[in-house]
C-alpha cells in the first residue's frame, strides 16, 4: 500500500484527481493539504472537507498558505475557469467536520517522519506549502519517498504555457517555491502540459463516467459543465486537458509516461516568470547556475488512451 499525501488547491480538475487516488485500491491517502491556487484557501479548504465527506475519504484535512511565497505571476483565482466556488458553481452544504488545527506544512513534516521513506507528495498545486515544509525539516528529502508535481512546461510538440507564453499557472503561482522544491533533493517527476494536454476528455469520456462510476460518475458530470464551458469557448469544443488526474496516472502506472532527466529551474522574475526549464547538459553552459543542482525528471510523452483507460476502470470502482 503506497501512502499518499495530496497537496491540492482543489477545483474541479483537482477533484477529479482526489477520487483517482481515493479508489485507487494500492493507495492510501493519509492527508489533505491545501493551498490557495483555483480559489482562495478558504474555498479550497472547504472544497476538500465536502469531497472528503461526501465519498467517505479516510484522510485528515489540513489549510495550508494562501500566498506565494514571493513574486508571482498574475492575481485572484481564475473563476472564470472553475467557478467562484472551486466546483464549478454546484451547490453543496458546509462539510460538518473542517481541518485541522495544524498546519499543512507541519502535517506534511508529520507524516514524513512518522513513515520515512514511505510517503509520496501528489502536489497538483503550487509548490507553497512543499518549500515551507522543506524550511520546517530540512532533512525532508531524506523522509519522504517521492514528489510528484502536476505543473510546469518544457514546449515538447509545441506545447506553451497557459499563464503566458512560457509558464503554466501552478508554477506561476509560486515560482519561488517550485524553484526551492526543484533544488532540494526531494525525487521530483514533474507532470506537465506537454503531456497533461495530450490527455483530453470529452463529453462521451464523461457520459462513460456517469454510466459507470456510481455517485462519483455523476459529481464529476455536475462540477465538469462549467469547466466544459469554459474550454467550448476558448476551443470551440466541450473538450479538455485531463491535468491533474495525470499526476495520479504517473503515480500508478509510470510505464505510461516517457520522461527526460536533469537539473530543473523555475524562472522567478521578469517577463519569463514562471518558466520551467531542463537543464539536460549543465556541463555545457556558461553559466555555472546549472552545476551541482539535483535532477529532476519531467514527463515529456503519454499513452493517453492507457491513462484514460486507467481513471475510468479505477472509478468504476465507486460503484461496487
Amino acid at each position: 500500500m503506497k501512502r499518499v499525501i495530496f497537496d491540492t488547491d482543489i477545483g474541479i480538475d483537482d477533484a477529479m484527481a482526489l477520487l483517482f487516488l481515493h479508489y485507487a485500491p494500492e493507495l492510501r491517502i493519509e492527508a489533505i493539504t491545501t493551498v490557495s491556487g483555483n480559489a482562495s484557501i478558504a474555498n479550497t479548504t472547504r472544497n476538500a472537507c465536502y469531497v472528503r465527506e461526501r465519498f467517505g475519504i479516510d484522510a485528515r484535512v489540513f489549510r495550508g498558505a494562501s500566498g506565494p511565497l514571493g513574486p508571482a505571476l498574475g492575481q485572484g483565482h481564475p473563476d472564470f475557469v472553475h467557478g467562484k466556488n472551486g466546483l464549478g458553481d454546484i451547490s453543496f452544504p458546509d462539510p460538518l467536520q473542517g481541518a485541522e488545527l495544524q498546519s499543512a506544512p507541519e502535517a506534511i513534516v508529520e507524516l514524513a517522519e512518522a513513515y520515512p521513506g514511505e510517503v509520496t507528495v501528489v502536489a497538483v498545486g503550487r509548490l507553497s506549502n512543499l518549500a515551507k515544509a522543506l524550511d520546517l525539516c530540512p532533512r525532508l528529502p531524506q523522509l519522504l519517498k517521492d514528489v510528484v508535481v502536476m505543473g510546469g512546461v518544457f514546449m515538447r510538440r509545441g506545447h506553451q504555457g497557459n499563464v503566458s507564453p512560457v509558464a503554466e499557472a501552478n508554477m506561476a503561482g509560486d515560482p519561488t517555491a517550485a524553484d526551492r522544491v526543484f533544488n532540494s533533493g526531494l525525487d521530483v517527476t514533474v507532470v506537465g502540459l506537454d503531456v497533461t494536454e495530450e490527455t483530453v476528455m470529452d463529453e462521451s469520456f464523461i457520459d462513460a463516467l456517469r454510466e459507470q462510476a456510481g455517485d462519483a460518475g455523476a459529481f464529476i458530470n455536475d462540477i465538469t459543465r462549467f469547466y466544459f464551458d469554459f474550454y467550448e469557448s476558448i476551443n470551440g469544443d466541450r473538450s479538455c486537458p485531463i491535468h491533474d488526474s495525470s499526476a495520479v496516472a504517473y503515480l500508478l502506472a509510470p510505464q505510461h509516461y516517457q520522461v527526460e532527466t536533469g537539473p530543473t529551474r523555475v524562472v522567478c522574475d521578469g517577463i519569463a516568470m514562471g518558466q520551467t526549464i531542463l537543464g539536460l547538459h549543465p556541463e555545457r553552459y556558461a553559466s555555472d547556475s546549472w552545476l551541482e543542482r539535483p535532477s529532476c525528471r519531467i514527463c515529456t510523452s503519454v499513452d493517453a488512451a492507457a491513462v484514460k483507460a486507467l481513471y475510468l476502470e479505477t472509478l468504476s470502482l465507486a460503484r461496487q
